[in-house]
């Protein structure tokens, strides 16, 4: 069960990714937002304005996607009451009484 949330987890990430990337920069921090090409986005398929409220929605619901796997995650993680430690795992190896063998040069 955690395995498919994760991987669905992941294709959200992804996606995220790439709906934020292709969006347009409003701010211009750097100078290289704005204008830039005329034309409505995308090739002309939808106008500047539609593309930025469809990106803008889609931006929301995979971040509302997101936000709700990752809460699932967590609490699927922490579900086992039981308290564990790393420490607990480490094979437990009787101390030898002898000394290691020097190891002798190959000449």
């Amino acid at each position: 069960m955690i395995t498919v949330i994760l991987v669905i987890h992941l294709l959200v990430a992804l996606a995220l990714i790439g709906v934020v990337l292709l969006q347009r920069s409003e701010g211009g921090g750097l100078g290289i937002g704005g204008g830039g090409g005329g034309g409505g986005g995308m090739g002309g398929f939808l106008s500047g304005r539609g593309t930025a409220n469809l990106l803008t929605r889609t931006t929301a619901i995979l971040a509302l996607c997101f936000m709700v796997t990752s809460m699932t995650l967590t609490i699927l993680a922490g579900g086992s009451s039981e308290r564990r430690s790393i420490l607990d795992e480490l094979p437990i190896t009787a101390p030898s009484d002898s000394p290691a063998e020097p190891s002798v040069p190959v000449e």
